[in-house]
């Protein structure tokens, strides 16, 4: 019986130090910082997620490319994407520079990613309920918050580049399409993944082609996905057709990447990495 409480008291001890010794070296697992941007276009404050490359100091002489993830919560595509980053850009693959990830945090997209409209009866025909939509139309705002108050905010606080990208996925890949058509010069690489086209009866895509020829003065690189026509063939059709009148325009690279074992709902990852290998699709081993 002694051996036994001897063994027990022994066990016990052992494991206690060893729990002691776990809590004693962790440490927070950091992967970024927020940021709370006031807005004075948008007349609210904006919480801004934002991943900073490894080797990032505030004494830093190097400046960085900016991602813009524009559903970029937590809970959204900010981490996952700062990680699809993160793994490209590490010097045995290099596949673009090291790059600052920035994720735009909000739950108001439906207002902030949709133009204006003379009315909504388009809403039903869609499938959807018009009170789905309690605000809309606030699309040129957000362009402005981008253009004059965010843009501004990452160069003055961060080492950041002229270099940038936007990803938009859905309603936010309409608003990719938008910055695209009427506010090209806001970035250099626009990631389109399976675009809500159909917002406005498809008024954005039917001007496309006269949009991108008035607005266009410089060249840009454009990547549209599109995942499996079987879960919805019209936002297929419509990605396909946007391939199509941009395609013409000579001031764009474009690409189209049909993505068959994908849903709306599980596009974006692959789509995002996709997306980096085509438009940079040499490595740091590439003969």
């Amino acid at each position: 019986m002694t051996t036994y409480k001897y063994l027990l008291t022994l066990l016990l001890t052992l494991f206690v130090s060893t729990l002691c010794f776990a809590q004693s070296s962790s440490k927070p697992l950091v992967i970024g910082k927020s940021d709370l941007l006031h807005s004075t276009i948008l007349g609210e404050d904006r919480t801004i997620n934002i991943y900073l490359p490894e080797d990032y100091t505030p004494s830093d002489t190097m400046k960085y490319p900016v991602v813009y993830v524009l559903d970029g919560g937590l809970e959204e595509d900010f981490i996952h994407i700062a990680g699809i980053v993160r793994f490209n850009t590490q010097p045995w693959i290099a596949r673009f520079p090291r790059s600052i990830v920035v994720g735009i945090e909000g739950n108001t997209r439906r207002r902030d990613f949709t133009f204006a409209v003379s009315n909504t009866d388009f809403i039903e025909k869609e499938g959807f309920q018009k009170s789905s939509f309690p605000q809309y139309g606030g699309s040129a705002k957000y362009i402005q918050f981008l253009e004059k108050e965010l843009q501004p905010y990452m160069e003055k606080t961060y080492f950041a580049t002229g270099k940038k990208t936007v990803i938009g996925e859905s309603l936010a890949g309409l608003f990719t399409t938008e910055i695209l058509l009427k506010r090209p010069q806001l970035f250099d690489d626009y990631i389109i993944i399976s675009p809500s086209l159909w917002w406005g009866d498809k008024s954005l895509l039917h001007n496309a082609t006269k949009l991108a020829n008035n607005n266009l003065k410089k060249a840009v690189n454009v990547y549209i996905g599109a995942p499996s026509k079987e879960e919805d063939v019209r936002m297929f059709k419509d990605a396909e057709k946007l391939f199509q009148v941009l395609k013409t325009n000579r001031n764009m690279r474009v690409e189209f990447d049909y993505m068959p074992g994908e849903l709306h709902s599980t596009v974006i990852h692959q789509a995002v990495y996709n997306a980096f290998k085509i438009l940079y699709p040499k490595t740091a081993y590439s003969e």
